[in-house]
């Protein structure tokens, strides 16, 4: 049975190649992906046992979606079938001072149409230590967000690990109806994870000294913010990603970790973005192979932003590297240089 259980919608991603806008592309290279799908993954290429929780039409797209799961050792069994279709975005990537832009064109997807009694919980959970999911998912409908809280009181009740990424999206809800559904669902999370604007849109609570349009980030301004959100919810941990945006090319990362006690910020990594859609979601997937395998909060900080640092270097949602990869990064070892 799956140590970790994600649940949330896998899409379809279709992108002009390279950099070319939308307007001039005449092809799309397609791939697989999405916030949930993104984390069990990439644990799965950790080598943890991973099962997403989802719900896909009953066509041959929806198949195409499960064998991509599938190829990378994702648990599919539980996955749902039926509804009208698969979700799909379309990614323009940005380069330099133009930035990247996203298209949905999801709505009446599948899950947003899924149900609680599409998932057995209790058999889901059976075995299982983690369960993951991100404010995407309640955002995507009334009868979805039912399905995350039934979840959450389940996974409590067999004495999970419950954690979440905020992800705040403004085309899926209002800020006003995510901090009231997402509200709710906190008081069942352990671990909670965030960037630099979801406390703010989510939650009201906003980081002091920061900017992140010209890239200026405060460190105490986000201390604040994780024990705001500690104090106010009563997570065990609390961990944000600190993204300091030079360009649509280049950026500064690093993250905190807030564990109730101490605050712990990891190294800061001057990135050269290849494609940064799952930095966040490969940053998750790090903290929770750490913390399951008894890292120390040092430990468990640098495995994480190591691990979404390199995502940034990879083409496409999933995070296509391994433990050792990551661990010469956290240790040390960003030359760059050939491996042979």
């Amino acid at each position: 049975m799956a140590q970790v259980v994600c649940f949330g919608e896998i899409m379809l991603r279709l992108s002009p190649p390279g950099y070319l806008r939308f307007v001039q592309a005449n092809s799309f290279d397609a791939v697989y992906g999405g916030g949930e799908a993104n984390v069990a993954v990439s644990l799965a290429n950790f080598g943890v046992d991973t099962a997403l929780v989802t719900k896909v039409p009953d066509n041959p797209m929806g198949q195409a979606a499960i064998n991509e799961l599938r190829r990378y050792g994702v648990d599919v069994r539980h996955i749902a079938k039926g509804g009208e279709r698969l979700g799909i975005y379309f990614l323009e990537k940005g380069a330099s001072q133009r930035p990247s832009k996203v298209v949905y064109d999801r709505r009446y997807s599948a899950i947003s149409q899924a149900g609680t009694g599409d998932f057995q919980w209790k058999q889901i959970f059976e075995g299982a230590k983690w369960f993951h999911f991100t404010g995407i998912t309640p955002a995507l409908g009334d009868n979805v967000a039912d399905s995350v809280l039934e979840a959450c009181k389940i996974a409590k009740d067999k004495g999970l690990t419950v954690s979440c990424d905020l992800n705040y999206r403004k085309n899926l809800w209002s800020t006003a109806k995510a901090g009231q559904v997402m509200g709710k669902l906190m008081a069942y999370v352990d671990l909670c994870i965030a960037n630099e604007e979801d406390s703010d849109k989510v939650f009201g609570i906003k980081a002091a000294g920061t900017d992140i349009h010209s890239g200026k980030l405060s460190n105490e301004g986000y201390q604040t913010v994780a024990r705001q959100l500690k104090e106010k919810f009563g997570f065990a941990k609390v961990a944000i990603t600190l993204r300091g945006s030079v360009s649509a090319s280049d950026n500064n990362w690093g993250a905190m970790l807030y564990d109730g006690d101490e605050f712990y910020f990891s190294r800061n990594y001057p990135v050269h973005i290849v494609d940064r859609v799952g930095g966040g979601d490969s940053f998750g997937a790090g903290l929770i192979y750490a913390i399951l395998n008894q890292y120390t909060p040092v430990e468990t900080i640098e495995f994480a932003t190591a691990a979404s640092c390199l995502k940034h270097s990879i083409e496409g949602d999933f995070n296509q590297v391994t433990v050792a990869e990551v661990n010469s990064l956290a240790k040390g070892d960003g030359s760059g240089r050939v491996q042979r």
